[in-house]
This record gives C-alpha cells, sequence and structure tokens, in this order.
C-alpha cells in the first residue's frame, strides 16, 4: 500500500507542491501604480498605499527579540506598537466600507506573520475601495464607533489626522525600534520612489 502512495505522489505535477512565493507574499513590496486621476478617493488611496508601503518594510523579517525590543524608558515595546497598528488600520478600513467599529474590541489571536499580513491585507482592501469603478463618496467615509446602542461619528478629516496620520507615525517608531535591537531595515527602501532595490 505505501509503495502504490509513493508511485502516485511521485507521478503528480510538481507545480503541485511548489509555492509560489509572489503569491504568497502579502501585498505592498512596492508602491503600486499611481492612479491616473486626481479625486479625493485616489489622494486618500495613495497616502493609504504610502502607508502599506512603509509598512511592508519597516515590519519585513522582523525577530523575536524585535518583537519584544523596550526602548529605555517607560514606552510600549514593538509587538505592543505592531497591535495598536492592526487596530488603526482596522478603523481606517471600516471608515471606507462604512461599518462600525464595535467596542470593546474583540481580539483574535493570530501569529505575528498572520497579524503582519492582515494588516497589509485591510489596507489594499481600503485602497482597491477607493479607486474602484463605484468608490464611496467622501461625505460618506466616517469613523463609526458602536459601544452598545451608543453610536458616535466622526467625519473624514478626522480620519485623516487621527489613525491615519498615527499609522504612519507608529511605523516610522517600528523602523527607529528595529534599528535599536540591531536589525535596520533594509538599505533599498525608497519611500520617495516606492520601489526597493533587492
Amino acid at each position: 500500500m505505501l509503495r502504490i502512495i509513493l508511485v502516485l505522489l511521485i507521478s503528480l505535477p510538481m507545480s503541485l507542491f511548489a509555492q509560489d512565493t509572489k503569491d504568497s507574499n502579502p501585498p505592498y513590496h512596492q508602491i503600486p501604480d499611481a492612479p491616473e486621476a486626481y479625486s479625493p478617493q485616489t489622494v486618500l488611496a495613495r497616502t493609504i498605499d504610502g502607508l502599506g508601503y512603509r509598512y511592508y518594510w519597516a515590519t519585513k523579517d522582523l525577530r523575536p527579540e524585535d518583537l519584544e525590543f523596550l526602548p529605555g524608558n517607560e514606552g510600549r515595546p514593538t509587538k505592543d506598537v505592531l497591535n495598536h497598528l492592526h487596530g488603526l488600520v482596522s478603523v481606517v478600513l471600516n471608515a471606507v466600507k462604512g461599518n462600525p467599529n464595535v467596542r470593546p474590541r474583540t481580539e483574535i489571536e493570530m501569529t505575528w506573520e498572520e497579524k503582519r499580513t492582515s494588516t497589509l491585507e485591510m489596507l489594499k482592501e481600503a485602497s482597491d475601495l477607493l479607486v474602484s469603478e463605484s468608490p464611496p463618496n467622501p461625505e460618506d467615509i466616517k469613523i463609526i464607533f458602536q459601544r452598545g446602542e451608543q453610536t458616535s461619528e466622526f467625519a473624514l478629516w478626522t480620519l485623516l489626522n487621527g489613525p491615519l496620520a498615527d499609522a504612519i507615525y507608529h511605523t516610522g517608531q517600528i523602523v527607529s525600534f528595529r534599528r535599536s535591537s540591531g536589525n535596520p531595515t533594509h538599505p533599498g527602501v525608497s519611500v520617495f520612489a516606492g520601489k526597493t532595490k533587492e
């Protein structure tokens, strides 16, 4: 019986076992092509893409000791900043989709790599919705918080100066922290061009 199983496995095409590393990588290895037209939605999408590219390289190849790194003050360790970033990005996506942010937030157990991929995929989903054929109207993009029966809404302006700006800020923090823990970001990263020389 074992011989039959081995013969069957050997006869299968190797492509079934091969992993396409390009497809298994999360988005934002490089920044997407710029939208062809300027609009409130495409400008917001491009800002999200800039965050996605920065986050991708700020978090690529983080080691366990990087995740546990704590600056020499009363700040948060890197892993806590990354958890906060995941929450900020979910607020951005929910605003674009028109979904409320239910509080208290239900935390889903994820490995670090799963959380990194989830963060990048949420950014990409938000950007894609904004450049789609039927993007949400800027007036409809709101942060909605729901706690029990109470709901509060904040306009797009708050999304820009709040969660989105905060996420960019904290991504820079990760770059600084990993440099301090002896694992600097890839030297070929160009946040100006949105491309990385590898």
